[in-house]
């Protein structure tokens, strides 16, 4: 999604670039911010609605709807808790596709399954329970199929695997198959280190594959797929010069405080996130700048939140 990948802030969270500006600048004409926090489930749920080009020009996203759950128990290994994350997650989907267990629904995982931090949506269309096929074969009102919506999946793979774009295989899928929504699913790249494996992004935007890492893909959206699209993510990467950023800032923090080098840290606060982070990659050696970083756990803990996705999905699609 970002258009320069060289001198933009890597994220393709739509919340991060709201909080790039002021204040005062999230009331600019076009653009909605409402949090709310879910205290049951420990959720904070920020909805960002881009509603004219204004608006969409300023977040360097597209016009839409992004609704984020930020939750700093995601990944931690308690069944009970993925219990709530995942009603929260299916009151959010039921927000962005209502009666979607009335719809045919296809379910596209993207990424590579051979790499860790971007296997989650691969994985998510494993834990899936498939019903197209049961449908066709024995009818909707059977005893078998009642109470099933009607849901298929693919997990396209990559260039690199395939020799073809994703989008050229979804859209030979959506041809033959017909679906009435597309749900799609895929690893991020976020700005903030607390973020990772901990939020969640829903949008009605569909997404760009690989434009939080600067490997900028064909769009997968209503113009390009022809049908609605409905993206989930989660950012399980972050750029290796965010984190040098916000290391420099948490020691010009700590150098304030005893007052040393009282006029470095002045002259530097007056730079904006922007001209901070380019700083940083002016100074890191090239290899180091163009490396994205993932936690070290990311196994696990992409294992644990796909079947939470998954689950939301099955629960949301069949009344069973």
């Amino acid at each position: 999604m970002m258009q320069n990948q060289q001198s933009q802030i890597r994220t393709d969270l739509a919340i991060e670039s709201a909080e790039s500006f002021s204040e005062s600048e999230h009331t600019l004409s076009g653009v909605v911010v409402r949090e709310i926090t879910d205290e049951n489930a420990h959720v904070h749920i920020t909805h960002v609605h881009i509603k004219n080009a204004q608006g969409a020009r300023r977040l360097g996203k597209p016009m839409g709807r992004y609704i984020t759950l930020e939750t700093p128990y995601l990944s931690d290994e308690d069944e009970d808790y993925h219990k709530e994350i995942t009603k929260v997650l299916m009151e959010q989907l039921d927000l962005l596709i209502p009666d979607i267990h009335r719809k045919k629904i296809l379910v596209v995982g993207i990424g590579n399954r051979e790499i860790t931090p971007d296997a989650l949506g691969p994985m998510v269309v494993d834990h899936l329970f498939i019903t197209r096929h049961l449908i066709r074969e024995y009818g909707s009102d059977s005893d078998m199929t009642r109470g099933f919506g009607i849901v298929s999946a693919i997990a396209p793979g990559v260039m690199a695997q395939t020799g073809m774009e994703g989008r050229e295989v979804i859209r030979g899928v959506i041809r033959e198959t017909k679906p009435d929504v597309a749900i799609i699913v895929d690893a991020l790249a976020a700005r903030s280190v607390r973020r990772l494996n901990s939020t969640i992004q829903l949008t009605d935007t569909g997404i760009h594959p690989g434009a939080g890492v600067g490997n900028l893909r064909h769009g997968l959206d209503r113009e390009t797929l022809g049908i609605p699209v409905v993206a989930i993510g989660i950012p399980t990467v972050i750029d290796a010069a965010t984190i040098v950023n916000d290391t420099m800032k948490s020691l010009m923090d700590v150098m304030e405080q005893h007052g040393l080098y009282q006029e470095v840290c002045d002259s530097v606060r007056t730079f904006d996130d922007q001209e901070k982070y380019l700083l940083m990659r002016e100074l890191m050696a090239p290899e180091i700048a163009n490396m994205f970083v993932t936690p070290k756990d990311i196994d696990e803990t992409i294992r644990r939140i796909s079947y939470t996705i998954s689950e939301a999905i099955n629960a949301i699609c069949h009344r069973i």
